[in-house]
């Protein structure tokens, strides 16, 4: 039986991926059980199944071949699921009746719980006449407000969390709004927001020349390029979005050029799409076929990658009719081309084991030869699968090889399929792995970096106890199983410590061998300035990406680089309450002292008045009973439950001080408000802020003003002070890592995008 690199990956297993009833029970005994499904169901449209289920179990095992969490937690389940995780959608209709069918097959998809992609440059522009009722338009934000409720209704009813991508041109007239859009803290919180950038705007923005912003036929402004240039720059310095797409140069490199035309991604970008296009990932696994890791000749196995990318390939290619869809459009799109997107994970680790640092020259030449090997099977495997079951339907041998793309491969490639045809139209991407990577053993996540040699992980138990546990970095802990404490070299590099323009060159290296693009983000400090961040941009222009995402940590995003700073002594705390276990209540005493707080909520007419009181034990102060009062009905039903629960945990003694904890975890789907130039996710995480400033007044737990440091490993979220960055929506800890332009929880694995 496989035993796991790690704990934190046995933990993935059980919660995405491991095959249960409905009532819970366990049916995958083991992961070779969950292998062995996903192989067994991805052979079944195979004449000779048996074969086939055992070679697509050989690759699966071991972790070598990583199939994206869709496939991976749905196949051979026989559940109505779609083994495809992102679609772009329909094109939207300047039209109500047409803008709203387009809302309700939306809808559709992510009830099945696909993330989806949407361009909104087809809505006319916000005061646009509308012919025949007498009105202005309103415009494509408010329909993208639409979208935004609608995915927000969707995940309370418990699906998987919506992820959405929102693109538009950067000739719409409405283009300055949707840049600025989601600096209101409440808005748009479910989408990710791209610029579709044209080669024209790119050349007129380097001549500083002039830019028309228009709408069918008609020029509704005109201003400098550089200057929109520049706000979308500085929109994404200051808040990390939008991100930027450069659209014809996608459009130029299609294989299907002739027969698609592309305006949208998916919600992580790897995946530029036609209408009801859907994309089908999976990775192999670099960390694990690297020979003689960190040996004299440690390098990667040439003949193990051709086979196992042959194999992976098959593997996709059976996946286009084995999923089910949630539209039928969707299913003859994916039919018509069977499009797939195999990718590679562990890339930094793969790195590290043969010497190389990642962002030199070096590596940048050794990751073109990885992919141009890998771009090479798939191709030619594809080739074998249209002579054994045809080329893809709407295959047409001169217009596909005269792709900008194709005219990059090698000529025995190309000679091969304007001979047998090809049985996919597009081969490679590279997707996030944020989640399927630490089921790997924590391997280094798509083409990033290692973003931390080892963080520590807190582990909620049944008992609702914590314990903790050390994750390291697989190349990390294999390096460390072989030379033991010795300092690990140079080439050691990772996320926090890299030159943005190291990550651009990896990028651009990759993504001369990828078909559709790479879901990658360029860290930057938090002090670098504004002219060398927009360098970044302009630097990925030029070297050929498809887009760009960056993140930079700042005070409206916190940061999401949260690893543990090493100090020479651990912090002493003189918390000045003794703990105190109780199986019965305090009785009450009849006369308590205590202290009201008035905490006034953006939107609310009525301040909430928080008052808290207090009983001595072992003549220390400790909290007793809360009273919550406001004079606005809407929130009477939940005081009133709030003060007679935690009221209830005050009375059980004990250390009460989890409550601010949990309280504060709480995320408004709604969004939060800014009080007093702060963002606070939601009321109960400022009534949490408030419990926790009086329980530092009393001295119950340590804190320094508003400070709010109950917990000497880790700085608490109060009314007032700065955010530290986002709580995972699964599982609340502030473990949020943003990894190839997706939010990956490193507490739980939760990703939207994965």
């Amino acid at each position: 039986m496989t035993r796991f690199a790690a704990p934190i990956a046995e933990q993935i297993w059980d919660m995405k991926y491991r095959l249960k009833d409905a009532a819970g029970a366990v049916l995958d005994e083991s992961v070779e059980d969950t292998w062995r499904r996903i192989a067994r169901d991805l052979a079944s449209v195979e004449e000779d199944q048996a074969v086939w289920e055992d070679r697509f179990y050989a690759v699966l095992e071991d972790f070598k071949f990583l199939p994206a969490g869709r496939i991976t937690a749905g196949a051979g389940t026989g559940r109505s699921v779609t083994l495809f995780n992102c679609f772009v959608m329909g094109t939207i209709p300047d039209n109500m009746g047409g803008i709203f069918e387009m809302l309700r097959e939306a809808a559709l998809t992510m009830q099945q719980g696909g993330g989806i992609g949407y361009d909104f440059s087809t809505i006319r522009p916000k005061g646009a006449p509308v012919k025949g009722v007498s009105a202005d338009a309103s415009g494509p934000l408010s329909f993208m407000d639409v979208w935004d409720a609608m995915c927000r209704t969707i995940m309370s009813a418990g699906s998987r969390r919506g992820a959405m991508m929102a693109t538009m041109r950067c000739d719409h007239p409405d283009i300055e709004d949707f840049i600025t859009a989601k600096q209101d803290a409440a808005r748009l919180r479910m989408f990710n927001l791209s610029v579709l950038v044209t080669d024209a705007f790119m050349d007129a923005v380097k001549l500083d020349g002039p830019w028309d912003l228009e709408f069918d036929g008609r020029v509704y402004r005109t201003l400098q390029a550089r200057d929109l240039w520049n706000r979308i720059m500085r929109a994404t310095y200051d808040y990390a979005e939008p991100g930027v797409i450069f659209i014809d140069r996608i459009n130029a490199a299609n294989n299907l050029n002739y027969c698609e035309t592309i305006a949208a991604t998916n919600p992580c970008g790897e995946q530029p799409l036609p209408p009801y296009g859907a994309c089908l990932l999976g990775s192999v696994n670099l960390a694990r076929l690297v020979a003689n890791p960190f040996g004299d000749g440690a390098a990667l196995d040439k003949a193990a990658l051709d086979d196992l990318v042959r194999v992976a390939v098959r593997m996709m290619d059976n996946v286009v009719d084995a999923s089910r869809f949630p539209l039928d459009a969707q299913a003859q799109e994916a039919r018509a081309k069977r499009r797939i997107g195999l990718g590679v994970t562990g890339l930094a680790d793969a790195l590290l084991m043969v010497g190389l640092r990642y962002g030199s020259d070096a590596a940048v030449a050794q990751l073109d030869a990885w992919m141009h090997a890998i771009a090479r099977s798939a191709y030619l495997a594809s080739v074998d699968l249209a002579r054994e079951k045809g080329a893809f339907p709407l295959f047409d041998a001169d217009a596909f090889l005269s792709s900008g793309n194709m005219r990059a491969m090698d000529a025995d490639v190309r000679e091969a399929i304007r001979t047998h045809g090809i049985r996919n139209a597009l081969l490679t991407s590279i997707a996030p792995t944020g989640t399927i990577s630490l089921y790997a053993g924590n391997v280094s996540s798509g083409i990033e970096p290692v973003f931390a040699y080892e963080y520590t992980r807190k582990v909620l138990q049944k008992d609702g106890s914590r314990t903790e546990e050390t994750v390291e970095d697989y190349a990390v802990r294999m390096w460390r199983d072989m030379h033991g404490d010795a300092p690990l070299p140079e080439y050691f590099v990772n996320a926090q410590t890299l030159a943005p323009l190291d990550h651009v060159r990896m990028q651009a290296a990759a993504q001369k061998w990828v078909d559709s693009s790479i879901s990658k983000t360029i860290n930057c400090p938090e002090d670098i300035c504004f002219d060398d961040f927009k360098d970044v941009y302009m630097a990925a222009w030029d070297m050929g990406c498809k887009g760009c995402t960056t993140y930079r940590p700042n005070d409206v995003t916190g940061s999401v680089l949260s690893v543990p700073v090493a100090s020479d002594a651990a912090p002493q705390i003189d918390t000045g309450a003794d703990v105190v276990y109780l199986s019965t209540p305090f009785d009450r005493p009849e006369a308590l002292e205590g202290h009201t707080y008035k905490l006034k909520w953006p939107g609310s007419e009525h301040a909430i008045y928080v008052t808290i009181n207090d009983t001595v034990i072992n003549n220390h102060r400790r909290p007793f009973e809360i009273f919550i009062n406001s004079k606005n009905m809407e929130h009477f039903a939940w005081t009133v439950a709030l003060t007679r629960m935690i009221s209830a945990v005050f009375r059980r003694g004990g250390d009460v001080s989890f409550v601010v904890e949990e309280l504060k975890a709480v995320f408004d789907p709604r969004g939060g408000a800014w009080v007093e130039g702060r963002y606070i996710p939601s009321i109960l995480a400022a009534i949490g802020g408030v419990i926790e400033q009086h329980l530092i007044r009393i001295g119950f737990i340590a804190g320094e003003g508003l400070g709010l440091k109950s917990d000497p490993e880790a700085a608490k979220l109060a009314v007032g002070d700065a955010p530290r960055g986002r709580a995972c929506p699964a599982c609340g800890a502030y473990e949020l890592a943003m990894i190839e332009g997706c939010m990956t929880c490193r507490a739980c694995g939760h990703s939207k995008c994965g």
